[in-house]
């Protein structure tokens, strides 16, 4: 397989893909090393729709395979939220920080009731036009106070179910073994005939 443009500009996710696809000997470029003014807006209704938004636009701007993804946390005691939301929960822009110490905040009078689960969606857009997605999912709780450092985003915040660790408290390669994305990515993997050289 050809080299394949990541589209997005976060370094957490440049990261554990860039590790998932080497594993399989397939070489990423971040589509900012290409093009380092490249945004797109996320205007899609879920989490679907924003992961083919962001591969399209970069098939187009690169006229090369693009993967993008889009994920979300859905904390059932607020209904789902933040959701598709979750990037800019605490406002266009905001630090992870402030998502997390939002949605803490909105968990005051959880108690016990703070089940979560992350969604990740992957879209591989080729120039032909030819897209292929996949879903995953990691269940968990929401902690009372952040905990680890090696995460990103609600990674501090999300206790692995059937588990004490958060994901920010858990080396890369474990988070990629087990994380939303990996899940996704595994069978996207599949789909694509690829084998992971990494046990």
């Amino acid at each position: 397989m050809e080299s394949i443009v990541l589209a997005s500009g976060n370094k957490g996710k440049l990261a554990e893909f860039a590790a998932m696809f080497e594993a399989c000997g397939v070489q990423t470029i971040p589509i900012k090393a290409l093009l380092p003014a490249w945004q797109i807006e996320e205007t899609g209704s879920t989490l679907y729709e924003n992961a083919l938004i962001k591969a399209r636009a970069a098939v187009k701007a690169t006229g090369k395979a693009a993967l993008a993804d889009d994920s979300g946390l859905f904390v059932y005691y607020l209904g789902g939220e933040p959701g598709v939301y979750s990037q800019r929960y605490a406002g266009a822009g905001a630090a992870d920080e402030e998502n997390n110490a939002l949605l803490l905040h909105k968990l005051t009078r959880a108690g016990r009731r703070r089940q979560a689960h992350f969604t990740a969606v992957l879209a591989l857009v080729y120039p032909t036009g030819t897209c292929v997605t996949t879903t995953g999912r990691l269940f968990g709780r929401i902690t009372d106070t952040p905990r680890g450092t090696c995460g990103f985003g609600y990674d501090p915040i999300f206790e692995v179910r059937g588990g004490q660790l958060t994901l920010a408290e858990l080396p890369l390669h474990e988070k990629n073994r087990i994380s939303h994305r990996a899940a996704a990515w595994q069978v996207m993997r599949d789909a694509l005939g690829l084998t992971s050289h990494v046990r």
